[in-house]
């Protein structure tokens, strides 16, 4: 059995190739901005003499935010231990995408020393595991441009105000929503505002659906 590998396109496609001889490969998902596409189709061309297949993932607009997304189609449909992510092969953006991503989702990655593949420290664990069903569920529900009150927000959630100050504060042991940044909060006339942080978003963004995969943990736990 071979990995699938994500590749960001950018200046460095050979790291591709180099990753391929030490990581037996099965599949390669390409995620390439607009302006790379030629780039993407002519590694897609290359690599269908190896007889290995190529998917190319287009991008538009914020990097960062693009390759959550990506990353989250492609875990919504793969075991996260066959995926394996080569950063190598990017530009500085979307290599610090790639690996943001990579990390997010508890993926193996890897770049390059010396024009050899260096398997790069990160979790295992995904960031999304350590979130809880009503922690998504209340991320889901906030916006990152607009604040809301906590009375709009227990009413959205039909959670009551102390679950969400718990959810939102989190204890001595479990952390909550404010202290891992995933929301941003402010008082205004002693009422407490709420909004989702721009790493909240980004977390999301890594769900092609929220709804969908809350409905899929729930029926996991039974």
């Amino acid at each position: 059995m071979g990995y699938t590998v994500i590749a960001p396109v950018g200046d460095n496609l050979e790291a591709l190739f180099i990753g391929m001889r030490e990581f037996p490969t099965e599949k390669i998902y390409l995620i390439s901005p607009k302006n790379n596409l030629k780039i993407a189709q002519a590694t897609e061309k290359k690599l269908r003499i190896f007889s290995i297949p190529a998917i190319i993932l287009e991008t538009e607009g914020n990097m960062m935010e693009e390759m959550f997304s990506r990353f989250g189609q492609i875990c919504s449909t793969h075991n996260h231990d066959d995926l394996i992510v080569n950063v190598a092969t990017g530009d500085r953006l979307s290599t610090c995408a790639a690996l943001s991503a990579a990390y997010a989702n508890g993926l193996k990655a890897f770049g390059m020393m010396d024009k050899k593949p260096m398997l790069l420290p990160i979790m295992k664990l995904s960031y999304y595991n350590e979130l809880t069903d009503s922690k998504l569920s209340i991320l889901s529900t906030l916006d990152a441009e607009e604040y809301v009150s906590m009375k709009t927000l227990a009413k959205k959630t039909r959670m009551s105000s102390s679950l969400l100050s718990y959810h939102l504060n989190g204890t001595l042991q479990y952390k909550g929503l404010i202290s891992s940044r995933l929301v941003e909060v402010r008082e205004q006339n002693k009422n407490l505002l709420v909004k989702l942080s721009s790493i909240g978003s980004l977390l999301l963004k890594g769900y092609v659906d929220c709804n969908n995969k809350l409905a899929e943990r729930k029926v996991n736990k039974h």
